[in-house]
């Protein structure tokens, strides 16, 4: 039935603009819960971490993640090297070894020698909230291979502390017989990921002091908040703005 010029007198002014007003509001209040959800799943989402020893080069002063596996790598004399075990994402947020690397203290004790080559090594196997369950890390040392000039890394870390095992793909698993199983094994964050490969990207990034734990809470960052009040009030001043044009 078709509705009459009576029909249409019936509905006011104020309800005219209540109608048309109700249609953004309703598509703004879905982007709103939308855009909440996205921010949300996105701040609740882990990254995932892995167990491993990382391998780590001295420039002197600082620890820098090799850009080589130790297989590969082959020192000069007078290199430092470094072994870290700890639980981490990728390279840009490993652990680094909780020692400066100094090549004329580790080596002190260590006179050169005619067709060998010392490479100065610091063996980090971590604390206690990286080891696996079951065991506990040794103590840091350090060592100085006296090696063949065309000696890898592999090879000097091997004159100083084995056993070592690695891997089918030949990531180092374990220094020292540590840990006793395991290699590269996901410890949290989504499933399916891929172990981290060996070695990556470079950093700089300062390395966290001895049983110190890094910030695992599971509440919405600072950030995410600060998204979802601005997303908010960029609903607010939309309503506002609307019922002004009224």
């Amino acid at each position: 039935m078709s509705r009459t010029p009576e029909d249409s007198a019936a509905v006011s002014p104020a309800q005219a603009a209540a109608a048309r007003l109700r249609v953004p509001l309703v598509s703004l209040l879905a982007a709103l819960v939308a855009a909440s959800a996205v921010l949300l799943g996105a701040g609740s989402a882990q990254a995932a971490g892995y167990r491993y020893w990382s391998f780590w080069e001295g420039n002197g002063k600082n620890w820098e993640y090799a850009t080589q596996g130790p297989s590969l790598l082959r020192p000069d004399d007078g290199t430092v090297q470094g072994f870290r075990f700890a639980v981490s994402e990728d390279s840009g947020d490993a652990d680094q070894p909780r020692r400066a690397p100094g090549f004329g203290a580790i080596c002190a004790d260590t006179p050169a020698k005619d067709g060998r080559k010392r490479v100065a090594l610091v063996i980090d196997p971590g604390t206690t909230t990286d080891a696996p369950d079951g065991e506990k890390p040794p103590a840091l040392r350090t060592a100085c291979a006296q090696v063949a000039p065309d000696a890898s890394s592999a090879e000097a870390l091997a004159a100083v502390a084995k056993p070592l095992r690695y891997d089918d793909s030949a990531m180092l698993c374990a220094i020292s017989g540590y840990p006793r199983t395991g290699c590269g094994e996901q410890v949290s964050g989504d499933t399916g990921s891929a172990k981290p490969s060996e070695p990556a990207k470079t950093t700089g990034d300062q390395d966290k002091g001895e049983g110190e734990e890094s910030d695992g809470g599971g509440g919405p960052s600072v950030g995410l908040l600060v998204g979802i009040g601005a997303v908010l009030l960029l609903g607010i001043a939309a309503v506002v703005q609307a019922r002004r044009r009224r």
